[in-house]
């Protein structure tokens, strides 16, 4: 049986692709109200909060705009850059200064996931992020902090690359 976490993203994936087959020009975008939805799915609007926070995140390419009170909404929109330079500053902000391995991992599963990047390119990205933690590690011993800004500058060229090959 699935969590209630997952009964709601895929509620909301469904109203995404729900717009998409009505054509609308608004494709990348949902409205919605949280009281309606936690009604809906009998819980309280904090687990709407949740899955928004866990699931809806720019790393997996959404924005969430909300608004709260009495006609209060949430807006959640799909992240879609068409210019190089567009995804490449996209790239910069949620790799961000530092980056710890499992991080990275985590972001670049998500990139596979929307298109962004392919396994083979995901599974390099990986190995050269897993050989700077070793060598950070054993031969030039250096400080954890430093080592996620190196691995931090390495993906966001990598991926950069990628983008722009």
């Amino acid at each position: 049986m699935s969590s209630l976490t997952e009964v709601i993203e895929s509620y909301i994936n469904e109203l995404f692709q729900q717009e998409e087959q009505d054509g609308s020009a608004d494709a990348d975008r949902v409205s919605l109200r949280r009281k309606d939805v936690a009604e809906r799915f009998g819980c309280v609007p904090s687990q709407i909060n949740y899955v928004l926070r866990s699931r809806f995140t720019p790393e997996r390419g959404y924005i969430v705009e909300s608004q709260r009170g009495g006609n209060g909404y949430i807006r959640i929109l799909k992240i879609s850059y068409d210019m190089p330079e567009e995804r490449a500053q996209h790239i910069d902000r949620i790799v961000g200064d530092s980056i710890t391995e499992a991080d990275a991992r985590r972001l670049l599963c998500s990139l596979q996931a929307r298109g962004m990047i392919n396994a083979r390119e995901r599974l390099l990205i990986e190995i050269s992020l897993r050989h700077i933690s070793e060598l950070s590690d054993t031969t030039f011993d250096v400080s954890p902090y430093k080592k996620s800004t190196i691995q931090a500058d390495l993906l966001k060229r990598m991926l950069c690359g990628l983008d722009l090959a």
